[in-house]
């Protein structure tokens, strides 16, 4: 009897103590969504959307400060927080710009902090075609989140004029209290507390997401300046491994930069391994041209390949172009320092020939006469004043110093400029 009886008080606490555990999981998380939108950041919220959506969870609050990114990604973004069924809520800190805006519009709640801004949704490039699909997702999810449609579409269309808002040529742009005026944000505030007692939503706990090191990397790298930096390095690394004998310092820090590069702009979606395997094909084409004599298709096909596989790594080629442009000044201007310290390119050995016959090695050339001077010599023909004379029993051509000259006149070489001898009469 007093078995079961401890059995039975054994069941309640462990039935106790799940339901303080569920208690417990049931909490508010503040998801980040910083800086460029790309691939990265459209994998870390799916990832965090999809464990959340496991627990007993009392909101999400998306904090968002963005200018923007790839569209394709915000897209993407945007209907993972419309599929899921955890009460949402956009709190701009600050900026929601570009693809932001449609991120922000996204959740069934929008607080705008009190020095915030939204809009300017302008795409990138701005075509016709482009933007009126941009335009359609806007206005497709302002209605389904019962938003002003028209006043999120001026903010991706200059030409759509609102009267006391916008004028034609201007995108609009809203503060967080304009937004709260206007009905596009429900509440402005800079306190989470503040923001969850608003909209009524209690909870244990306020858990803060972390950006995973993959998400922190690929926005760094793919930022434009630091890919032109990147370059730059990668590029200048490998002028130093070619200055240098051996593969050191120069080709190590080569091989990272390039890593990053490329890799920063796979994990952000910027590119794919097509662009990497282009610039990998370009770098054998051109180590095939150092092995072989001369400059032919295979370097020119290598310096193509290369290019292109660069270009193509960045998010569009206007970008691409001016980081490689910089990149290409910086290296330059390291190869120049680089010769005029004395270093000599060493790929340049199979195309140039570098070998020389020098005098105090014992070579002489065909043409050097240094070794008649001062000889003693009779003319086999007249000096016009050029004829030919002969040393040694040995024909040459000769310059009189001295005028005419006859036939068998005994002579003495006085000068020798390189093949040219000159004579005077004994």
């Amino acid at each position: 009897m007093k078995l079961n009886r401890l059995i039975l008080v054994f069941i309640f606490l462990i039935l106790l103590g799940s339901i303080a555990y569920a208690d417990g999981e049931s909490n508010v998380y503040i998801v980040p969504i910083k800086g460029e939108i790309n691939r990265a950041t459209s994998n870390f919220v799916r990832d965090v959307l999809e464990e959340l959506n496991r627990k007993e969870v009392d909101a999400i609050i998306f904090e968002i400060d963005t200018y923007g990114g790839l569209i394709d990604e915000a897209q993407k973004i945007k209907d993972q927080i419309i599929a899921t069924n955890i009460p949402t809520i956009s709190f701009v800190n600050n900026n929601a710009q570009s693809a932001g805006v449609l991120i922000t519009i996204a959740s069934e709640n929008i607080v705008m902090s009190t020095s915030s801004s939204i809009g300017s949704a302008e795409t990138i490039p701005n075509t016709e075609k482009v933007l009126s699909m941009w335009r359609a997702v806007l206005r497709d999810t302002a209605r389904f989140r019962n938003r002003n449609s028209t006043i999120i579409e001026a903010m991706a269309d200059k030409d759509i004029v609102i009267e006391g808002l916008s004028d034609s040529g201007k995108l609009v742009n809203l503060t967080g209290y304009e937004a709260l005026e206007l009905g596009i944000a429900d509440y402005v505030s800079n306190d989470y507390d503040d923001i969850l007692n608003h909209f009524n939503i209690s909870t244990s706990e306020i858990i803060e997401v972390k950006e995973g090191l993959q998400v922190k990397l690929a926005k760094y790298i793919s930022n434009a300046y630091i890919s032109a930096a990147l370059l730059a390095l990668g590029f200048i690394g490998l002028v130093v491994e070619i200055f240098t004998p051996g593969f050191g310092i120069g080709g190590t820090v080569s091989i990272i930069c390039f890593g990053l590069y490329f890799g920063g702009n796979i994990l952000a979606g910027n590119s794919n391994w097509t662009s990497l395997a282009l610039f990998l094909i370009g770098l054998i084409l051109l180590v095939v041209e150092g092995t072989i004599p001369g400059f032919g298709l295979p370097g020119i096909g290598g310096i193509i390949f290369v290019l292109l596989g660069i270009i193509l790594a960045m998010d569009n080629i206007r970008t691409g172009i001016i980081s490689l442009s910089i990149s290409i000044i910086l290296t330059t201007l390291v190869s120049i320092y680089l010769i005029k310290l004395g270093y000599k390119i060493k790929i340049f050995d199979n195309i140039i020939l570098k070998n020389q016959l020098d005098k105090d090695k014992g070579y002489l050339s065909v043409d050097n006469m240094d070794f008649l001077l001062d000889k003693n010599g009779v003319t086999i023909s007249e000096l016009r004043p050029t004829g030919f004379i002969e040393i040694d029993g040995k024909k040459y051509d000769a310059l009189s110093a001295s005028g005419y000259i006859e036939s068998n006149s005994q002579i003495k070489v006085v000068k020798v400029e390189g093949a040219k001898i000159f004579v005077r009469r004994v």
